[in-house]
């Protein structure tokens, strides 16, 4: 009874040290410098009071737009804008495909951003045929694509890195 007392308290006095840590970390509005300030003064007046890894994500976020060139951040409010016109099952669907995406092993992440890069790199009727027919396939012809894809990326992998070891 003693060791499970003794493990509770343990674990709250770690629970306890985290969350001082995570605080501690946090930045306040004072120690903002003055661009992030900039990019963050809509939140001047409620900024202290949000949690304290809230504050951390708009810092790190307001120093990356401190630094993005006009261009990055017209693409950047563009695609703000698109997320705000989703619905919340439409943002929460996004969430939930890059948790998934997010727990995938490095290889898979990086066979995903692979094709992406392929598809990107068609011309739009070239990507239009593609979606096109894909749509037109059954659910059992478009997993068989999906291996082959998957196999070939696994291929290519296994070459570099027998290049690498050599």
């Amino acid at each position: 009874m003693k060791a499970d007392w003794t493990a509770w308290l343990a674990g709250l006095a770690l629970a306890f040290a985290a969350a001082t840590a995570a605080a501690q970390d946090a930045p306040d509005w004072d120690s903002l410098d003055e661009d992030q300030q900039a990019v963050l003064s809509a939140l001047e007046g409620e900024f202290d009071s949000l949690d304290a890894e809230r504050r951390a994500r708009l810092a790190a976020g307001a120093e990356r737009w401190a630094e993005m060139t006009p261009e990055e951040r017209e693409a950047a409010r563009g695609r703000f804008l698109r997320w705000r016109s989703l619905s919340d099952d439409q943002r929460e669907a996004i969430r939930d495909r890059y948790r998934e995406f997010r727990d995938l092993s490095p290889e898979e992440r990086e066979r995903i951003r692979e094709n992406f890069r392929r598809f990107r790199d068609l011309t739009p009727e070239q990507r239009q045929q593609l979606r096109d027919r894909f749509r037109s396939m059954s659910p059992e012809q478009r997993q068989m694509i999906r291996d082959r894809l998957r196999e070939r990326a696994q291929q290519r992998q296994r070459v570099r890195d027998r290049r690498q070891r050599d």
